[in-house]
């Protein structure tokens, strides 16, 4: 059955400012401007200004899926909001049972290079996507901090080191080596 209207808001705090332009948003904050294209969804998308600013997101005649969309884009808008104020951080670990993996930190930060995996002679590099540098942790050994903006490009510069990782034609249960996620935070720590 069809909902008439279906509507999701989300309040937008001191300090941010928030721009629709033809599904086009634009976050900007203390720790730089992300902007997302969301021209696929069929969402009407509106700035509510007064006291407390908000965004407000209406579907009309939506089915179940096209309102599921709605939930999607304020936790999208949230999460850009969040980036501008706080920043993301992931933690990864490598973790290995003989053979030491080797993370080399390349471009100040924008690339990585994985030597001696599972004592292979292959050099596995991997590039960081926009707005995201890697850094290794002065408290503990082979671990790698990813930091950023953007969740969505550092949770995916993450995937996309664990997925270089990969053990291949061995046993799986038995060759538990690799760079895995161990901790997700923000930047900016709360006290």
């Amino acid at each position: 059955m069809r909902d008439i209207l279906k509507t999701e808001e989300l309040d937008i705090p001191e300090g941010i400012e928030v721009s629709v332009k033809s599904r086009l948003i634009t976050v900007t904050g203390p720790r730089g401007t992300l902007k997302k294209n969301v021209r696929h969804a069929d969402v009407d998308i509106r700035l509510v200004k007064g006291k407390v600013n908000r965004v407000t997101l209406a579907v009309w005649q939506g089915g179940r899926k096209h309102v599921a969309v709605l939930r999607t884009l304020r936790s999208l808008i949230n999460n850009m909001i969040i980036g501008v104020t706080k920043g993301f951080q992931y933690k990864m670990r490598a973790v290995y049972a003989h053979f030491p993996i080797n993370c080399i930190i390349q471009e100040s930060g924008r690339k990585l290079e994985i030597r001696n995996f599972l004592g292979e002679k292959l050099v596995r590099h991997v590039d960081m996507l926009d707005g995201v540098t890697v850094s290794e942790s002065k408290a503990q050994k082979d671990e790698l901090i990813l930091e950023g903006n953007d969740v969505q490009n550092v949770s995916q510069s993450a995937a996309s080191i664990q997925g270089m990782c990969l053990v291949r034609n061995k046993d799986i249960r038995k060759f538990l080596d690799g760079i895995y996620v161990s901790e997700k935070a923000t930047v900016v720590q709360q006290e």
